[in-house]
């Protein structure tokens, strides 16, 4: 039986090619660049560099690691040129995989170029990467720019390799690597917002089970239905559950290019009409961020053919969760808000679909085998109803086994804090029923007049707001209270932002809270500063809020000229 793998490719404009890859096909593909990368001295072991936009060539070249034996380290495309060179040198990578550009909406990113910026800094590091092979992927696709002007691709003799040209006499056969069942498969950095990045590193057999495992069950995958992930490849979530996961289940599903808001707003709905998908898993971010365009787009589309929802890369707002339940779902799909982390390599908290009962806003219960522990400060475990630390008690085969090269570190940040448990970096609640909240990142927690609480509460207010599209907390030191709250409010389209809307916000806070959570600060937010994989950049905010414009880098922001207008914004008060 022919299954498909990517049951077409969508590119970033809806008239680029599409092409459908059969698992037979596949194979012969990863056989084929799996002999290109030994021809080019990459063994078992090796780490190999990907950075590359979402492409058919992306898990070809993954998959064609595994197969012989090296060790993949992608980076998102979206980082910049210094990003890209710090994990290159950290990981010692021997081959750097890119291609000449990409389109991003209207956008033209020349990815080789970076790459080139990129490597002479490996170089002054003191690593030289020996080969860079390039995919020519330009000029097969639509320029979504009228007045856009082709640039030259840099290119160095006896270090640079075109993708086609070096598969071309290559054979569709390549007797795989055998691999111990802790040899390490992947490694993906975290973001080094704190320091250096930390080198999550991911081992065969326990991965790749529990990646398979938990995309079977969560997503109730059956023969016959059409998966989309709109992750991209370069995070966690695109590893686990566009690459591995539904591979491993035999899955057909769809891979993206583009954005949800190119050529019109109504992306998504488009892609899952024309691919009749049946489960969908995108981001809270990317939810609220089509709500504030109402329903008028998702109405063009026919989207019955949808089962489950899910929900990843942050706590979703009840309110996103039932216009995602109402208006996409049509109130009868489930909906999977999934809780796990780059570390623990799948689902670790998750609803079941048709099992679980669904409250809005709740990752529920832990998947299974997951041992979830709530401790309070001291370590003391929290039993019942209440709110502490989320940590886990017991490992499950998907986690992480080391930080590349730093196993100390991995003991010190994961483990130091409360011995004998691995620690989150999150804060969760349980209510009287047993479901856990995930409150967000315990940095993310606000201490205002001794009373706790996350910012995830207070967004999660804010927007229920029928003017507000998106609300992001942080804290701001205050003389009296210690901290208070800081609030950036991005209003729907065609709402103003004005006193009155500032005083009907203070007040649902005020009751929906208490009046402790009052903000002090209400702030205008044409737009939140946000990474290309939709994750708000919570420190820069952190520095608006007190007025420091050291603000470091803001390389990876989809638009960076957003800092600016914030800082501009600042109201009367808050000088």
């Amino acid at each position: 039986m022919s299954f498909t793998y990517l049951n077409n490719r969508e590119g970033n404009h809806p008239d680029d090619y599409s092409r459908g890859l059969t698992y037979r096909k596949l194979l012969e593909e990863v056989c084929r660049f799996a002999n290109v990368l030994k021809d080019h001295g990459v063994r078992k072991g090796d780490r190999v560099s990907i950075y590359m936009p979402m492409i058919l060539e992306l898990p070809i070249a993954m998959l064609a690691c595994a197969r012989i034996g090296a060790v993949h380290s992608i980076v998102f495309a979206g980082f910049s040129s210094d990003s890209l060179a710090e994990r290159m040198f950290d990981c010692r990578a021997k081959v750097l995989i890119t291609a000449d550009g990409a389109w991003r909406g209207e956008k033209a990113l020349y990815l080789k170029s970076l790459c080139d910026v990129a490597l002479e800094k490996v170089e002054e590091l003191g690593h030289t990467v020996e080969k860079c092979i390039v995919v020519s992927h330009l000029k097969r696709v639509t320029p979504c720019a009228e007045d856009h002007v082709e640039q030259d691709i840099p290119w160095t003799e006896d270090r640079d390799f075109w993708w086609h040209e070096e598969m071309e006499d290559k054979e569709p056969a390549c007797y795989p690597e055998w691999m111990e069942a802790e040899d390490p498969l992947f490694m993906l950095y975290t973001s080094g917002s704190t320091g250096k990045p930390k080198g999550v590193l991911h081992t065969t057999a326990g991965y790749l089970l529990y990646a398979a495992t938990t995309f079977k069950i969560v997503f109730d995958y059956k023969p016959g239905d059409i998966y989309w992930c709109t992750a991209d490849i370069g995070w966690i979530t695109g590893h686990s559950y566009v690459v591995y996961g539904p591979l491993a289940n035999g899955a057909t599903s769809v891979m993206f290019e583009g954005t949800p808001f190119f050529p019109d707003n109504d992306r998504f709905w488009a892609v899952i009409d024309k691919y009749k998908v049946t489960q969908f898993y995108t981001a809270p971010t990317a939810i609220r961020a089509l709500m504030k365009f109402g329903e008028e787009p998702v109405l063009k589309h026919n989207l019955n053919g949808l089962k489950v929802l899910g929900s990843v890369g942050e706590p979703i707002n009840p309110e996103a969760w039932l216009w995602f339940y109402r208006y996409i779902g049509k109130e009868k799909c489930s909906i999977v808000d999934t809780f796990w982390q780059t570390e623990t390599g799948g689902h670790v908290i998750t609803p079941i679909p048709g099992a679980t009962p669904m409250k809005p806003g709740s990752a529920s219960f832990p998947f299974f085998g997951v041992k979830p522990t709530l401790l309070d400060e001291s370590g003391i475990e929290i039993k019942g109803e209440g709110e502490g630390y989320l940590v886990f008690s017991q490992p499950w085969p998907g986690m992480m086994r080391t930080l590349y090269n730093n196993h100390e570190r991995f003991e010190s940040t994961y483990f130091s804090k409360f011995p004998g448990f691995y620690c989150t970096g999150d804060g969760a609640r349980r209510d009287a029923d047993g479901y856990l909240w995930i409150t967000g990142r315990v940095d993310d927690m606000l201490n205002v007049s001794g009373h706790l609480m996350s910012t995830a509460e207070v967004e999660s207010v804010l927007t229920e707001h029928h003017r507000v599209a998106e609300a992001a907390v942080v804290s701001r030191p205050h003389p009296v209270k210690g901290e208070c709250l800081y609030c950036f409010i991005t209003p729907n389209e065609n709402e103003t932002f004005d006193p009155k809307l500032i005083s009907e916000l203070k007040k649902l806070v005020r009751e929906r809270i208490g009046p402790f959570a009052m903000p002090d600060v209400v702030q205008h937010a044409p737009g939140l500063p946000k990474t290309r994989s939709g994750k708000i950049m919570r420190r820069v905010l952190r520095k608006v809020a007190v007025n420091d414009r050291n603000v470091g880098d803001t390389s990876t922001l989809a638009d960076e000229s957003i800092v600016e207008q914030l800082f501009q914004n600042r109201p009367v008060e808050a000088k």
